[in-house]
């Protein structure tokens, strides 16, 4: 199967694939020549691409239900099957995965959760039934992405679709323990470092966020549901002169099945532009997407990388 024979929908936008033709194989596909399929639930970035060629890598048949408005194009056409479907339509998830007969699937890829909470936000985002029972019944006391992953993820088991680890195909994608860069940390900013890990870690435990930034001994910001981006922003504003540091993980127990943090080139040219010095994340736990790219730019723009095993720094 040549890559013109994969990507007969090159041109065409994502919103605008219609599900009879999105549901149909690609030119040259046969169900002889692939493993077994496994689904992709793709968000936006470039994370479930990475994973989708980890995926064929493998030699899994890649199907992708992708979620209309932040999915990229790019992986409808390298999938081996796909189609589209609303963010907040999980019964159109469960549907497709049946009409491919996925049997396991990773649920990955950026979607603005802060979205959810904006005024129209059902008229925007029409959900189906299942959603509507999901979202109001079963999420009512605690909507927090921990217990909704959960949620979604015993819906589609009940379906025959099992969510997996999304790391399992990318463990080259998984930061290390140590200093990945050629600069060291500086002295200050491993105290620093040591300093803001263990709260880092009371505010994952707590869902509240994967991310701190730290200056001087001092928390300057936290993540919440805004997202690292805003967080490297408000950074800026409080820290003009720099200096400071960025540290992400997950939690101890964290459900690898989704939202693991991740960090990629925008990431590193954000905490370049705005002044972050160091990045400080946990080994086995962050995802740095692209990594040797990731680490040649952090070299380029002199921020160290240290990767923080579960047992933290030692202490002097």
């Amino acid at each position: 199967m040549n890559s013109a024979e994969r990507r007969p929908w090159r041109s065409i936008r994502t919103s605008s694939i219609p599900r009879e033709a999105a549901d149909r194989p690609k030119a040259g596909y046969s169900k002889a020549s692939m493993g077994e399929p496994i689904g992709i639930i793709a968000g936006g970035g470039r994370l479930p691409m990475v994973i989708a060629e980890g995926m064929r890598a493998a030699g899994r048949e890649v199907c992708v239900v992708g979620l209309r408005g932040h999915c990229s194009k790019d992986i409808l056409e390298m999938a081996d099957r796909c189609t589209t479907a609303g963010t907040m339509r999980v019964g159109s998830w469960i549907r497709a995965c049946q009409r491919f007969n996925v049997k396991e699937a990773v649920l990955v890829g950026r979607v603005d959760k802060a979205g959810m909470h904006v005024p129209f936000r059902f008229i925007r985002n029409i959900p189906d039934l299942r959603t509507i029972d999901i979202w109001y019944r079963r999420l009512r006391h605690d909507k927090r992405s921990a217990h909704l992953l959960r949620v979604v993820a015993d819906e589609l088991s009940s379906k025959g679709i099992t969510l997996i680890d999304s790391t399992k195909y990318i463990p080259d994608h998984m930061a290390t323990t140590g200093v990945m860069t050629k600069k060291p940390v500086p002295a200050s900013m491993l105290e620093d470092v040591r300093f803001g890990w263990s709260i880092l870690l009371q505010t994952v435990e707590l869902e509240i966020g994967q991310a701190i930034t730290v200056r001087e001994r001092d928390v300057v910001g936290v993540e919440a549901v805004e997202g690292t981006d805003r967080l490297i922003d408000r950074t800026q504003e409080l820290c003009p002169r720099g200096n400071w540091t960025l540290l992400k993980t997950a939690s101890r127990g964290h459900d690898m099945r989704t939202d693991v943090p991740t960090i990629g080139l925008q990431t590193i040219e954000k905490l370049a532009a705005c002044g972050g010095s160091c990045l400080a994340v946990g080994s086995g736990r962050v995802i740095l997407l692209d990594k040797p790219q990731v680490i040649e730019a952090a070299d380029q723009a002199g921020i160290t990388i240290i990767g923080i095993d579960e047992n933290g720094l030692p202490s002097e």
